[in-house]
């Protein structure tokens, strides 16, 4: 049950008490649930009617992680030991993590819960009504029931404008019920993502819809990783909600990259698809949007029984689902080729992630670090321009991948926070990861007490 109200303050266990200065749903796990959503009409792109100056500037040179030099290291994360240092615990289902420059902590919560982390506790910020109300989280020692606990669906993605907090307004991407499900017609019902924005100076209470009607589904592949890039852009993932058809038409949002002003309107730059806020299309289930930092956009997606990918992203590009997720499916294609495709093989339910340029952890500096969902563990991929030095981990370098990239994947924290759900990059270099076991798909031996938890990565 939600608790009442969105000023309650929740008292949390805090290993050293604060955050210092700022000082962990995979789709590789199988099932069908087999919803029809309706595929809508494009949606007039018309900038929303806002109260503060939504606008800002597109000047990479800006980006404080910007560096057109930058090299990629040539040892393995695995050299060296890590620790974690608890943060918060108890938290419910939590799905992502954004830092404001000025140390405030925002964290959504996918039962549909926005809080805020401040001075040793969290401040509910908004609980947005139409929030799916089926997701739940399990407490240590119960059984799960993903299936029946909301599954993927729920309270998601979440970025804070840029010129946060002179423009206090946080976005947030959701998941509701259109049309209840009948069960004499067998019918799961329609359900739809929509991205919104809140004041957070306004208790969070009035919402503001950038986009309705995102094709979404009631269990699976929604997507949802907001990210604000280095060019200030609006970026938005978005799953084929469990119709692989829609990713291939330019019209439909489902199985997408969006890139758009903060307005929700789309740049002139953009590719042009029938949906100028598209960027890329033919993607299954992005849920890791980061950038190199030369500025290059990356993600990581869900495959379908394991080949999970990650993408370096261009305008314009088509990435291949459902038509294409192995060499041979995309040999004599022209879809845009994976840095990293794990085989049929290998699942790591790739979840948020990061590339990560912080100076707190050394062994990570200049890797993509992604959530394992099933996978539990946190990989870590080393993603280099021209040839891969030998660095121990899998080699991603065939000849049918990625053309001007090779890649090499280690993992570390295999069964010891659970699923990690997402990893993110503090204000002062530090690195953060939350887990995801309170949502019924863990291993045996998760939820452990004080799940889920945010915790502090360190280099011991």
């Amino acid at each position: 049950m939600r608790p009442s109200g969105t000023s309650t303050r929740r008292r949390f266990v805090a290993a050293v008490g604060a955050l210092g200065s700022f000082a962990l749903a995979g789709c590789s796990e199988s099932g069908d649930p087999g919803t029809e959503t309706p595929t809508p009409s494009p949606q007039d792109v018309t900038p929303v009617d806002a109260e503060y100056d939504l606008s800002v500037d597109h000047d990479i040179e800006q980006w404080e992680r910007y560096d057109p030099d930058w090299e990629p290291p040539t040892d393995a994360p695995t050299d060296v030991s890590f620790e974690v240092e608890p943060v918060v615990e108890n938290l419910e289902v939590p799905w992502d993590l954004e830092f404001a420059a000025n140390g405030e902590l925002f964290v959504s919560e996918r039962i549909g819960r926005i809080s805020r982390y401040e001075a040793g506790e969290l401040e509910g910020v908004t609980e947005p009504a139409d929030v799916i109300d089926h997701a739940s989280a399990i407490d240590h020692g119960e059984e799960g029931g993903w299936w029946a606990g909301g599954s993927e669906g729920g309270l998601l993605g979440i970025a804070l404008h840029p010129n946060y907090p002179d423009v206090p307004v946080l976005y947030a991407l959701y998941t509701y019920e259109a049309e209840p499900p009948d069960p004499e017609d067998d019918d799961d019902g329609v359900y739809y993502n929509r991205l919104v924005y809140f004041d957070v100076e306004d208790d969070g209470h009035e919402e503001t819809v950038v986009i309705d009607e995102i094709p979404g589904h009631r269990i699976i592949h929604n997507g949802a990783r907001l990210v604000f890039g280095p060019r200030n852009y609006l970026w938005v993932t978005t799953g084929d909600a469990n119709r692989p058809e829609l990713t291939q038409e330019p019209a439909s949002l489902a199985g997408k990259v969006l890139r758009m002003e903060p307005d929700g309107t789309a740049p002139d730059e953009n590719p042009g698809f029938e949906d100028p806020r598209v960027f890329s299309i033919g993607h299954r289930n992005p849920q890791t949007i980061s950038f190199l930092p030369d500025g290059t956009p990356v993600i990581a997606e869900h495959g379908d029984a394991a080949r999970d990918e990650i993408h370096a992203l261009e305008a314009g590009a088509n990435h291949g689902w459902p038509d294409a997720e192995d060499e041979e499916s995309y040999a004599d294609t022209e879809f845009d080729r994976p840095l990293v495709n794990t085989g049929p093989n290998e699942t790591w339910a790739p979840s948020g992630g990061v590339f990560y340029t912080g100076e707190e952890v050394p062994a990570m500096r200049n890797r993509l670090l992604v959530g394992g969902l099933i996978s539990e563990r946190l990989n870590v991929v080393s993603v280099y321009p021209d040839n891969a030095p030998d660095i121990g981990g899998t080699r991603y370098d065939g000849d049918w991948m990625h053309p001007e990239y090779e890649a090499v994947a280690h993992h570390v924290f295999e069964r010891e926070l659970g699923r990690i759900r997402h990893v993110e990059q503090g204000p002062n270099g530090e690195l953060y990861a939350v887990t995801s076991n309170r949502d019924g798909r863990a291993s045996d031996e998760f939820p452990a007490e004080g799940d889920d938890r945010l915790v502090r990565i360190a280099q011991s």
